[in-house]
């Protein structure tokens, strides 16, 4: 008699899920036995441009219905607040309830930050990180009133797609770091705010080759004798299928970074140094006798950007680290 999968019986969200990291979760998902609303708004343009298709999303929910899986499809923006609701009631509607909620969604639209215009930040801004609260609140107020209705905790996992641009400090996309940064703001929030439920919310920050990607990798060939591919989004799936999981209840309010065959566990941030006002408060002259030579010592480079992040894992994530940032 085979064993349950650790998915069984629960029911899962991927956004962005008709092509690259959002498919390969979708498809981890559904093969540890989860039931999948497989979301994506469908254009064809990495950059959020062209018209939308169901066709992405309709692909891969075929995809996990023809392996035996439970999968529909749903065609919706997720940066839209009307929409991302129905996206909720959808999975509710489909399967009978929602447990597991994986942000995956998202757009790039780079330039410096002295070029970048007004739409270009908004619109990068609005659907990462509006299209993660988007999708969260109506998750999160669902698992509330279910916990509400039965008295005690419920079962709920939101696993958030940060990005090492925002760890790093990508210079090109200031509107993507700065979503990216967002978004582990909010997922910390979230964090502390569901646990009462039994809901956990974690964030990822993967590396891998996708349509998002595909300039920053493009000096990095696939392997030629067949074997997986350092920077193929399989790599950051089975990460996501344990965080959905009943394994992972200890894990919250986490931050990790995935790719390669490698996960890392960032720890958050401490105080390097501490200062104090001789009187009630500091004066100009005083703290510059003491930031001024404090700074004078460190690296002129050093910020608290976490450049160091890039370099770790594998030989061939090393060599790609000048700007593998573009992940979802």
């Amino acid at each position: 008699m085979s064993l349950p999968l650790p998915l069984d019986g629960l029911s899962a969200i991927v956004t962005g899920a008709g092509r690259g990291l959002g498919r390969a979760e979708a498809l981890e998902l559904a093969r540890l036995g989860a039931a999948v609303v497989v979301n994506d708004y469908g254009q064809p343009g990495r950059d959020g441009s062209g018209e939308a298709s169901a066709a992405p999303a309709e692909e891969v929910a075929a995809e996990i219905r023809a392996a035996g899986g439970r999968a529909v499809a749903h065609l919706g923006d997720v940066s839209d607040h009307q929409q991302a609701r129905e996206l909720v009631e959808s999975a509710i509607s489909a399967h009978g309830r929602l447990d597991i909620l994986v942000n995956n969604a998202g757009i790039l639209r780079d330039r410096m930050v002295f070029s970048m215009t007004e739409e270009e930040w908004d619109s990068v801004i609005r659907v990462h990180l509006k299209g993660h609260f988007n999708t969260t609140h109506f998750a999160a107020a669902h698992w509330r009133a279910r916990s509400k209705a039965t008295g005690g905790p419920v079962y709920g996992r939101i696993v958030n797609t940060s990005s090492e641009a925002f760890l790093a400090g990508s210079a090109g996309q200031p509107n993507y770091a700065a979503a990216k940064g967002g978004i582990v703001g909010l997922t910390t929030s979230t964090a502390l705010a569901l646990a009462k439920y039994g809901v956990t919310a974690n964030a990822i920050c993967p590396r891998a080759r996708t349509r998002m990607t595909e300039d920053v990798f493009a000096g990095f060939q696939e392997p030629a004798d067949g074997t997986l591919d350092p920077l193929a989004p399989e790599h950051v799936s089975p990460l996501v299928g344990y965080l959905a999981s009943p394994a992972a209840a200890g894990v919250n309010g986490q931050l990790l970074v995935v790719h390669g065959g490698m996960v890392a566990v960032v720890e958050r941030p401490r105080v390097a140094a501490q200062f104090d006002a001789a009187k009630e408060t500091f004066t100009f002259a005083e703290l510059d006798g003491l930031l001024t030579p404090y700074y004078a010592d460190r690296p002129p480079n050093e910020t608290f950007a976490a450049a160091e992040v890039l370099g770790s894992g594998t030989a061939t994530a090393r060599s790609s680290s000048t700007s593998p940032s573009r992940s979802t």
